[in-house]
């Protein structure tokens, strides 16, 4: 085997950052692209070292004419490298990208569960990482939207996502699959400008690099990886304040009935505890709540007309939210019913 400086890195990687343990099941997303070809063939190689059981998995969206014979060509892969292989289609052809991604994390789960993965495994790269933090700044979310594409996640119970490759970038994916003669499957849709993604692969991203930053992919994978530390912080200090706001004391529960109990309502906030705290944690404090009671992610508007309420005068009250609930003040309490 031909050790280079890229399993060197992703070893490195997967070791300081306790991404995988020893003689772990990983099942590995192969589309047969640059980036998912790269993954494998570094999980292969590395495979004697740490006792993996790998499998591959993919997820044929059938929205391209050539799908099945790319989910074929995955196959034939899995034969040649002789791990086992899973594929899922999709029943009609799924036509949004976020329908798509939904989908198919469903579908890896679902794999995953009944072969008894611990792991899975997607071959995102920091080109991906840059690519969201602009499409998030783009759309206007918070730090959440730009430090999304974390290293790893819990996908469901005792499945974990993992994406080793966020350091790497699609051009080092590239010289990486020429090296070593792997077959990449061009995927025609990521030609498609009628994406927004792809817009900012394929017109926005080179603009950056010729006009502001020959290294924007990687610049922009950093601070994507300085706000990922943030936002953790930011986010288990504000639920330590609405603990404190919702009189629950800290650990009172733990996280998964914590989500449970807050989804009910009536539920109140003590104004009194908020109004000490920092507007970003103010704010945090109304999306977690929020977040509880709302079908979908609250929006901007939702969490600042809820989040003014901790300094409006007594009897102030909000317009419905989505789904019919209100909030009201009473004295030190905001009342959300």
């Amino acid at each position: 085997m031909v050790w280079t400086p890229l399993h060197a890195k992703i070893h490195r990687t997967i070791r300081s950052r306790h991404l995988f343990e020893r003689n772990q099941r990983l099942l590995v997303a192969v589309s047969g692209g640059q980036d998912s070809l790269c993954l494998i063939k570094l999980l292969l190689d590395l495979q004697s070292k740490w006792g993996w059981d790998l499998g591959i998995a993919h997820c044929d969206h059938r929205w391209r004419s050539d799908s099945q014979a790319n989910a074929h060509h995955v196959e034939n892969l899995a034969k040649t490298w002789d791990i086992s292989f899973y594929l899922e289609t999709a029943n009609e052809p799924i036509n949004s990208e976020a329908a798509a991604r939904d989908w198919r994390y469903q579908a890896l789960s679902a794999i995953a569960k009944v072969n008894n993965y611990q792991y899975i495994v997607t071959g995102h790269t920091a080109s991906d990482r840059a690519e969201t933090l602009l499409y998030n700044l783009i759309r206007g979310t918070g730090a959440d939207g730009l430090q999304a594409l974390t290293w790893q996640r819990p996908l469901t119970t005792g499945i974990m996502l993992v994406r080793p490759l966020l350091e790497i970038t699609r051009t080092q994916t590239e010289q990486f699959c020429q090296e070593f003669k792997l077959p990449i499957w061009e995927d025609s849709t990521n030609q498609d400008l009628q994406y927004a993604r792809n817009r900012i692969r394929q017109e926005l991203l080179p603009y950056l690099r010729e006009n502001f930053n020959p290294q924007v992919e990687s610049a922009l994978a950093q601070t994507a990886e300085l706000l990922q530390a943030e936002v953790e912080f930011l986010e288990k200090s504000a639920q330590e304040l609405r603990y404190g706001a919702l009189g629950m004391g800290h650990g009172a529960l733990g996280i998964g009935d914590e989500e449970n109990s807050l989804t009910l309502l009536p539920l109140r906030l003590n104004r009194r505890v908020l109004q000490k705290a920092p507007l970003a944690l103010q704010r945090r404090v109304m999306r977690q709540v929020l977040q509880q009671i709302l079908a979908d992610a609250p929006g901007f508007e939702h969490i600042e007309k809820l989040t003014a309420l901790i300094i409006a005068p007594n009897r102030s009250q909000t317009d419905p939210f989505p789904g019919g609930a209100i909030a009201q003040v009473e004295g030190d309490w905001i009342y959300l019913k």
